[in-house]
């Protein structure tokens, strides 16, 4: 008959085998990072963007490790919280691309606390990593970083001193704007007219007409793609041909694909990369491989959710299987991604590096023009 000290070791070993067998099952279980992206509505360049990047990323797992499907949340933050709490029904999931529109990021953040899980994202709206969240990681560099680049360009290296700012209404256009003010004014070029446009408004020429009788001599714009391909279009048309320097929607292939080239003279944009520009051996690989997947050009935002779900692979395969780890991960680690390299501020912002990219009006394809590096020196 077994004595009370045999039985306890024995208990002791068959509890330490069923840990082992349970930590054994869950670095086998594969992780679900489910990928919600603006597909359709005003976002849907930028948004399918953001998924192609996620995809080819996800796609390239050589194994049946990490499990993904596509939610398009529109551009609303209802449908937006509505697919991430679907989301969260799936199994094991450790991490979610989350949308780039500001609206329904600000939306998702109390609902990504209170599921603990961590968002990745490349949106530009500064508020999202305000919110003091452990569950935002932003992959793109925010407005406080490329504005600072945008108004730099336009002042230091352009010589503006009377600048029009042409904004949108949505939250991204509101942010972008407060932070271009901001550093315009403190270069001693402080706006000369700001105006607000909604994403619905194709009529241009009434705030082109107020940036003509304020005596502007450059347009500063802050607005999503089609209102940015729309201005720039009436302007011309018009006979505005002050220089543009244009927010990031500018430097999607898409946006230009919507004007001629000879309307691209004298336009240029901020952004986070470029790399339809190439010049970097690993980013023309992942240019080739993009359009071989997609059949179209890769943008910056395609590129930094790339480098984003690359990170949360690169902690997967270290190990990290679980929401907590993940996070971990991303606030702590840094990661050489294709774009940049991305390391937390301990707030959630990774991307700390900007480009200007400029259009020589005989092409689509753009010239990087200046780089900005560790904007805010939070790297």
């Amino acid at each position: 008959m077994p004595t009370p000290s045999s039985l306890l070791a024995l208990i002791g070993v068959a509890c330490g085998a069923f840990a082992l067998t349970n930590a054994a099952s869950a670095q086998s279980k594969p992780v679900t990072i489910p990928v919600l992206v603006p597909l359709t509505g005003f976002l849907s360049l930028e948004g399918t963007s953001q998924r192609n990047g996620a995809d080819l990323a996800l796609r390239e797992v050589a194994d049946d490790s990490v499990r993904y499907d596509v939610s398009d949340t529109a551009t609303s933050p209802e449908v937006a919280v509505n697919a991430l709490e679907r989301a969260m029904t799936g199994d094991n999931v450790v991490a979610v691309v989350a949308p780039m529109l500001g609206t329904q990021m600000l939306a998702l953040v109390p609902l990504a606390d209170e599921f603990k899980v961590p968002l990745v994202t490349v949106s530009g709206t500064a508020k999202i990593t305000e919110l003091g969240s452990p569950n935002v990681y932003r992959f793109f560099p925010g407005d406080v970083v490329v504005k600072q680049a945008h108004a730099r360009y336009a002042v230091e290296e352009l010589g503006i001193k009377k600048p029009a700012v042409v904004f949108q209404t949505t939250a991204y256009g509101q942010s972008g704007r407060v932070e271009l003010t901001r550093n315009l004014q403190a270069l001693g070029s402080p706006p000369v007219i700001e105006e607000a446009i909604d994403v619905s408004v194709k009529d241009m020429l009434p705030v082109l007409s107020k940036v003509r009788a304020a005596g502007a001599d450059a347009l500063l714009l802050h607005l999503h793609a089609g209102s940015t391909a729309l201005v720039i279009k009436q302007a011309r048309a018009a006979g505005i041909n002050l220089p543009i320097i244009a927010g990031s929607a500018m430097h999607q292939p898409q946006t230009a694909a919507l004007l001629e080239p000879s309307e691209l003279a004298g336009v240029c944009a901020e952004s986070g990369s470029s790399p339809i520009s190439g010049g970097n051996p690993k980013i023309d690989d992942f240019a080739k491989r993009y359009r071989a997947a997609f059949d179209s050009e890769p943008d910056a935002f395609a590129l930094g959710q790339y480098d984003a779900v690359r990170m949360i692979l690169a902690a997967v395969n270290a190990g990290a299987r679980t929401p907590d780890a993940i996070r971990q991960a991303l606030a702590n680690n840094s990661h050489d991604g294709l774009a940049m390299r991305y390391r937390s501020d301990g707030k959630g912002n990774m991307a700390h590096d900007a480009v200007i990219i400029c259009y020589d009006g005989a092409g689509r394809t753009p010239n990087i023009v200046k780089r900005y590096e560790n904007v805010t020196g939070a790297r």
